[in-house]
C-alpha cells in the first residue's frame, strides 16, 4: 500500500514528527511503500538546516534526510509556510538577494499542489498533527 504523510509539528515544541518518523519504520517492516512527506504550518521547522546543528534535534534532521535519500521519499515543505516562519532556500536567498538560506535538498520548497498530488498518489495519506 502506497503512504503519504503531512507533518505539522515543529521537532522542538511537538511530538509529531517524531511520531511520524516511528510511523515509517512500521511502514517499511511491514512492506508498505512511502511516496512521500509534506511539512507544513510549524512542520517547516523539520527542514531547518540549522536543527541539523542543533542537539537533541540534529538525529531527527539526519533521519529525514536519510528517509528521503534511502527510500526516495519526497520530502515536500510548504514555501508559504517556510518563508512566514524564516525558512528559504537558496533559489530563493538569491532571488530575494540574501546571502544565506537554511533550507536544502533532500528537502524542496513547493507549493500546495505538491500536497494534493501526494494525496492524489496515495492509498493512505496520513496527518501529524500537535
Amino acid at each position: 500500500m502506497r503512504y503519504g504523510l503531512l507533518v505539522l509539528g515543529a521537532p522542538f515544541s511537538s511530538q509529531a514528527p517524531h511520531s511520524a518518523l516511528r510511523f515509517v519504520d512500521a511502514l517499511f517492516k511491514e512492506g508498505h511503500q512511502l511516496e512521500g512527506i509534506f511539512f507544513h504550518h510549524d512542520g517547516v521547522f523539520n527542514a531547518s538546516t540549522h536543527l541539523g546543528e542543533m542537539p537533541p534535534h540534529e538525529a531527527l534532521y539526519k533521519q529525514w534526510c536519510e528517509l528521503s535519500v534511502n527510500h526516495g521519499a519526497s520530502l515536500d515543505v510548504c514555501v508559504s509556510a517556510a518563508m512566514q516562519r524564516g525558512l528559504i532556500n537558496i533559489k530563493e536567498a538569491r532571488r530575494q538577494q540574501l546571502d544565506w538560506h537554511n533550507v536544502a535538498p533532500p528537502f524542496e520548497l513547493t507549493g500546495i499542489g505538491q500536497l494534493v498530488d501526494l494525496q492524489n498518489r496515495c492509498e493512505r495519506f496520513i496527518s501529524f498533527a500537535p
